[in-house]
């Protein structure tokens, strides 16, 4: 009995079948590639740490350099030993601890008063196209409005006193946080929707156990990328008749020409950065380990 042909496109008999990637992508080409360079290639954490050393060795190295090669009677550029002791006299003296506490308190306040706003109506706006036809267009026209400019109004509206520090943490971050919520909700997959709705799931049940589950990482990353505009907008805010704070620490060190005294505050803010970012992003891998990281 003749045997039928073999259909297109398969091995013929003898011959290796290729493999699943191959049968996607095609046989491998070119040469393989060093996890150093490579394109989205997963790094080592040894290679992590020697790099992220290497890299805090080369500011340190770079500063020096240009503390020594402009350093003249006024000190434009003062050294990371002359920082240090800067950074040990106000720690000693116990201002950088209030200045710290009281800035800290600013942001903390404004930038969950933000964070709650954003959550609330950027997850609306991402799931009911009602909400999205009534806000987005008023969230666009304010959001392109500088926070700053709104800093006169403020101070008219709300006095000297906290108040107008705060809100304005809360004017120059929370229409970004809006937009960029309701995007990560935009992101929530159909399927998952028409699936939850086929198994009886009402419109409430959607939003909490689909919803929000499904974009809490990216609420996350949300919070983490703006928290720099928050910080951002803390250096104006303490422009309006503070007292304490690490920017109006830094104007109050301008005027006296302390420039290490000024670099010693801006150390302070990178770390605070630093230290903010790491904890979002375990409180991420630890909330949403599902999620990619």
């Amino acid at each position: 009995m003749k045997k039928a042909a073999p259909p297109p496109g398969s091995p013929a008999p003898g011959d290796d079948a290729p493999s699943a990637a191959e049968r996607v992508t095609g046989p491998t080409r070119g040469r393989r590639q060093h996890s150093l360079l490579g394109v989205r290639t997963s790094l080592d954490p040894r290679w992590r740490v020697v790099l992220g050393a290497l890299g805090v060795v080369s500011i340190f190295a770079l500063w020096t350099f240009a503390a020594y090669q402009l350093h003249t009677g006024s000190a434009l550029v003062p050294t990371p030993v002359d920082t240090w002791k800067a950074l040990a006299k106000m720690w000693s003296a116990g201002t950088l601890q209030q200045d710290l506490w009281a800035s800290v308190q600013r942001v903390a306040i404004g930038y969950s008063i933000s964070i709650v706003i954003g959550v609330v109506l950027g997850i609306a706006i991402g799931s009911f196209a009602s909400f999205e036809a009534f806000l987005e267009p008023q969230i666009g026209f304010l959001r392109y409005i500088p926070a700053t400019a709104l800093t006169p109004l403020f101070l008219l509206w709300l006095g000297i006193d906290e108040s107008p520090k705060i809100w304005l943490i809360v004017a120059g971050t929370v229409f970004y946080n809006i937009l960029m919520v309701a995007d990560v909700a935009r992101n929530v997959p159909r399927e998952l929707l028409n699936a939850s709705y086929t198994l009886g799931a009402g419109r409430r049940t959607v939003l909490r156990k689909v919803i929000l589950p499904h974009s809490f990482p990216g609420i996350i990353d949300v919070a983490r990328i703006n928290l720099a505009a928050a910080w951002l907008m803390l250096v104006v805010a303490e422009l309006l008749a503070a007292q304490r704070g690490l920017a109006f620490e830094i104007i109050r060190a301008q005027r006296f020409r302390a420039v290490d005294t000024m670099f010693a505050l801006l150390i302070v803010f990178g770390v605070i950065g630093i230290v903010s970012d790491l904890a979002l992003r375990w409180l991420r891998r630890r909330a949403a380990p599902w999620a990619r990281a």
